[in-house]
Order: C-alpha cells, then structure tokens, then sequence
C-alpha cells in the first residue's frame, strides 16, 4: 500500500473512488507544501437522510482516510500507519454544500518521528470539524492513527 501511495497522487485520483463518487464527495484543494486537504460535498438527492439532510455516513466518509494519507505520504516508506479509531459527534443537521479542512504541521511530523525514534509505535489523535457554508460546525470527527516504524 505504501508504495502505491507514494508512486501515484492518491489525491488526483480520490475523487474516482466509489465510495467518494457515490456521496459526492470531492477533493477541492491539496496544497503540498502546508499540508492541507479540503474536501467537500453538495446535498444531493442520493446523499441525503429520511428528513433531508446530509446522511451521516457520508460526512464520516468525507472525513476517513486523510489523515492516514497526509502521515503515509509525509512520513514515508520507513513507517506503517494505520487507522485505528474514529469518533463522529453530530453537532447540527447539514443542509446545503458542507466542507472538511485537514492538516498536519511540519512540527506535528517531526515530533511523531523524534518520538518514534525512542517508542517503536504509538497512537496519534487528529480532529476535524465538519462546516455548512455559513462556517457552522456540522460534525466533529475524530480519528486516532496508529503509526509504527518499520523493522
């Protein structure tokens, strides 16, 4: 998996992934240098709950797998990172185009290194909020990854 990672721009492709496709959800922005990703997903017909708002699995998926890639990418061919946990809290109904920003700081990795260096493994919170155009918090996702140096 590493090295498909590091071998295609995931990021490129993401929005072909089924799962993404179906929701519609879409990949906005990445910006490499600052580590951001923004993703984002327009209230359809097909992704939207029994009283007509965002489906909660969709705002889960919108937030899964991203900040497994930034630490894959980031990291590098000498680590294995894996998602271990996820937390979703709904905080208000999301209606209309809802938006995801996820980053991790050039200090944040550094640090996982300096601390992998003496711990051979460890777990990693990251949080998210899920935002409505108005910039109202729909959801808070949290998302524990494990990251372990490789032997």
């Amino acid at each position: 998996m590493t090295f498909i990672i590091q071998k295609i721009d995931v990021f490129r492709w993401i929005n072909w992934y089924p799962p993404f496709l179906g929701a519609g959800i879409r990949v906005k922005e990445v910006d490499r240098k600052e580590k951001i990703i923004e993703v984002e997903m327009k209230l359809r017909f097909w992704n939207r709950n029994y009283v007509g708002t965002h489906y909660g699995g969709s705002l889960y998926s919108m937030c899964d797998p991203f900040f497994m890639l930034i630490l894959m990418r980031k990291l590098g061919k000498d680590y294995i990172v894996w998602d271990k946990s996820a937390q979703i809290k709904f905080v208000k109904p999301g209606s209309g185009k809802v938006k995801a920003r996820f980053h991790v700081s050039d200090e944040k990795i550094q640090s996982i290194k300096d601390e992998l260096e003496t711990k051979n493994k460890a777990d990693y919170e990251f949080e998210v909020s899920v935002t409505d155009e108005q910039h109202n918090i729909v959801a808070e996702v949290k998302k524990l990854i494990y990251v372990r140096k490789r032997v």
